[in-house]
């Protein structure tokens, strides 16, 4: 056997690895055909896949896979910025005092009744008077209106500053990956959704990247 042969054989080697193993929303090939994975079983036992141009579907989770993307670093990791911690319990939109904790490492319950208050106090528009969040309830756990300029005060008390990257009529410029943003900690705004990255690395609690296709309409950064 040659050398030439061997060390093919072993670079080929190298770059299989388990399906399980691969971050979620990593792109792969297995016999031939490119795909998306989408979930794990906590088992490792089945994997939920998308095969380009055909619906979900589920392979063994240790199936031997060629990665597409870069897999050294993940797109995602699970941050809850201190939800559990503070003891709150079930599903909430709180999405906006999570992504500050998370940026910032202030503690949750100290950003979410800062939210809270603003949603209780600031003015209602007709249209926010019919929306179960903005009701005058002194709550952050059904969305925040970002745009009210007690919440742009907020940000920037806190450093940030505001980077826009759509505009009206421009399109989508940039997608929640970390190819199109910058380095360092930043809260993107996507739609109806707020999400920490930190050097272009997703940090929530599931990946809202949509496969790296969801549009960023702007983001804050530090000053």
């Amino acid at each position: 056997m040659s050398i030439l042969f061997l060390m093919f054989m072993f670079s080929e080697e190298k770059i299989k690895m388990k399906l399980h193993k691969l971050n979620i929303g990593s792109r792969f090939e297995c016999n031939g055909s490119k795909a998306t994975l989408l979930s794990v079983m906590e088992n490792h036992a089945w994997a939920n896949v998308q095969f380009d141009g055909k619906t979900q579907t589920y392979i063994s989770a240790g199936t031997n896979v060629k990665p597409l993307d870069d897999v050294s670093r993940p797109k995602f990791v699970y941050n809850d910025g201190g939800r559990k911690k503070a003891g709150r319990k079930g599903h909430a939109g709180d999405c906006v005092t999570r992504a500050i904790c998370i940026a910032t490492g202030l503690p949750y319950m100290e950003v979410y009744n800062r939210l809270a208050e603003g949603n209780a106090t600031q003015r209602k528009s007709k249209k926010e008077r019919y929306s179960k969040s903005r009701n005058g309830v002194k709550t952050a756990s059904h969305g925040i209106f970002t745009k009210r300029k007690w919440f742009k005060d907020y940000m920037n008390e806190l450093g940030f500053e505001f980077v826009a990257t759509m505009t009206i009529g421009s399109g989508c410029k940039v997608h929640l990956k970390a190819e199109e943003l910058p380095k360092g900690t930043i809260i993107c705004r996507v739609s109806n959704h707020y999400v920490a990255v930190i050097d272009g690395v997703i940090n929530d609690t599931y990946d809202c990247s949509r496969n790296g296709t969801r549009c960023v309409y702007g983001y804050w950064r530090f000053k």
